[in-house]
């Protein structure tokens, strides 16, 4: 099995590096969100000027896993770095991408002087919380939301 390597396919002001991923990288982030638009392209430039970025682990030439993340600053927390979505292409969990993402992740936060990484997971998902745990995450909180609309 080749090695995998992860790729940033934004640069830290939102521009993509490496458009030719981008479609590559769709597939495997609608395994998370299949929600998205048919117009990938377009949305996630505009998650991108929201200050949303995009890494990517490859293997063999195939993106196998997606990052979604951005740098934040609040008064509870401080500066921290929010992961929007994680995920890990079906065939490939369990052999180190979702942890090699979170990872790199990680080495951003602290480069960018981020005093935490946090991410929300659905309460449906039992088999990532299990994930998250094992890499040191805890619970700090409840969320809520209301729909408008």
């Amino acid at each position: 099995m080749a090695e995998l390597r992860i790729l940033d396919l934004t640069d830290r002001t939102g521009r993509i590096q490496s458009p030719e991923w981008l479609p590559r990288a769709e597939p495997v982030h609608r395994q998370l969100r299949p929600h998205l638009p048919s117009d990938y392209a377009g949305k996630m430039a505009r998650v991108f000027e929201g200050g949303g970025r995009l890494t990517v682990a490859v293997q063999d030439e195939e993106v196998v896993g997606v990052a979604v993340w951005r740098v934040a600053e609040n008064t509870s927390v401080g500066r921290y770095l929010y992961v929007d979505d994680l995920v890990t292409d079906d065939r490939h969990r369990s052999h180190g991408v979702g942890k090699s993402l979170l990872s790199h992740c990680e080495a951003i936060a602290r480069e960018l002087d981020c005093i935490k990484l946090e991410l929300d997971s659905g309460v449906q998902r039992g088999q990532a919380h299990r994930f998250y745990f094992r890499e040191g995450f805890t619970i700090g909180s409840f969320k809520f939301g209301k729909a408008l609309g």
